[in-house]
């Protein structure tokens, strides 16, 4: 396993993530789910601890243990005092390495996961992204969802989870990130204690991935809602894309923020939505950027309208000086307020050791953001935000003929 580190001694807590290099779009079809499934089942006990023994001991220790599954990842992390740093090793360890999949268990989570779709499809936020990224991405496994589909959840069996931890959860495809306040002497033998020998990684790997193709279209569903809920895509880039400080600068000036140019024109100018955002998915061979608002039925062509005249004049004019230096500063006070904790510097190395391989430092980030400029924004902007493949996603009570024009 590779092992990534920073110590950061002003602190009084300590983060330690297990990040598996495998998510969503590693599976097949027929496994559609499995590896958010097997993130849940890692906490139902192991041969030492019951799931409430789990529960009860992280509790004891004051801190906070929790997972997540993304489209290429699976992360299980601990946060606890520094001085606790051993117990949570050991705790952690216990999990990834003798969870039990005991059958009772695994039926139990079935309805607890079967309940988390429907809680998807109840929350027309989360669901429309959900179908916009389907329909962009199409028959990619980048498209899927990340919770499976209802039928492959009922049908999994234990050792079709055992199988495919043997597949994926490779130690060479595995990182051990640790930040926070700790002593680098105690912490090496502690890795080899309950991980095995870490060694420093040379390549990033792409686990024989195919990039993504980003389509266009409109895809429309109706739905008894009292809004319509809408995503609009445009191709974007991948998360180590050489220009994907310019593209944050320039999302940012579109939808990211307060200040941004739909929030101001849409919501504040002309009172048609309380939520509009945009955003960047970056993975690791492409990318995408998203629109989201919310609005009334009659509305929903207005609306589309105002985001894709934005769009085009990114596209063909860029971003003034003095706005860019506007967002500049704001993307360098996000960046610097959102690394104050131990947890998110956790996340910021293992993300660092998989997009590139090595640590990028807080102060590279900076001098990266400083260095872009109007022609660069300009150059990215005819490149990436342009409306040739524009996808449209809405769902919600729909006009006959709502964004005819577009289909």
């Amino acid at each position: 396993m590779r092992v990534v580190t920073e110590r950061i001694p002003t602190l009084k807590s300590v983060t330690v993530g297990v990040w598996v290099n495998t998510g969503s779009r590693n599976e097949q079809p027929s496994q559609a789910g499995y590896s958010h499934f097997i993130e849940h089942m890692l906490f139902k006990g192991t041969r030492k601890r019951s799931s409430a023994e789990i529960s009860r001991e992280i509790d004891a220790l004051g801190g906070e243990m929790n997972a997540f599954t993304s489209r290429e990842t699976t992360t299980y992390y601990v946060k606890v005092l520094d001085q606790q740093l051993e117990r949570a090793f050991e705790l952690l360890s216990d999990l990834f390495h003798h969870s039990r999949f005991a059958p009772k268990e695994i039926e139990k989570e079935k309805q607890v996961v079967l309940e988390e779709i429907r809680m998807v499809r109840d929350d027309p936020e989360d669901l429309v992204q959900e179908l916009h990224m389907g329909q962009v991405l199409r028959r990619h496994p980048l498209g899927r969802s990340i919770l499976g589909r209802e039928n492959t959840i009922r049908e999994l069996r234990r050792q079709d989870l055992l199988n495919y931890i043997e597949t994926h959860y490779d130690p060479e495809q595995t990182i051990i990130a640790i930040a926070g306040n700790f002593d680098q002497v105690s912490l090496d033998p502690m890795v080899a204690r309950y991980f095995g020998k870490g060694r420093a990684a040379t390549a990033v790997h792409t686990n024989g991935h195919h990039p993504p193709e980003v389509h266009g279209g409109v895809l429309l569903k109706k739905k008894r809602l009292e809004q319509v809920h809408l995503c609009l895509g445009i191709k974007g880039a991948a998360a180590g894309h050489p220009d994907r400080y310019a593209l944050y600068a320039l999302n940012s000036v579109l939808g990211g923020s307060v200040s941004s140019r739909l929030f101001q024109e849409v919501r504040e100018k002309r009172g048609l939505a309380y939520s509009i955002y945009s955003f960047l998915s970056g993975y690791s061979d492409g990318g995408m950027t998203t629109v989201y608002a919310a609005t009334r039925p009659k509305e929903v062509d207005r609306v589309v309208d105002l985001v894709c005249r934005e769009i085009r004049r990114i596209g063909i004019k860029g971003v003034e000086r003095k706005e860019l230096e506007r967002v500049k500063t704001q993307m360098k006070g996000s960046l610097m307020l959102s690394l104050e904790s131990s947890h998110s510097r956790m996340n910021k190395l293992a993300k660092d050791e998989l997009t590139h391989g090595r640590h990028v430092s807080l102060g590279d980030m900076l001098a990266h953001i400083d260095h872009v400029n109007e022609e660069q924004v300009l150059r990215v902007g005819r490149q990436f935000f342009v409306l040739d493949s524009l996808a449209i996603t809405g769902i919600g009570p729909l006009a006959p003929r709502s964004l005819q024009s577009y289909g």
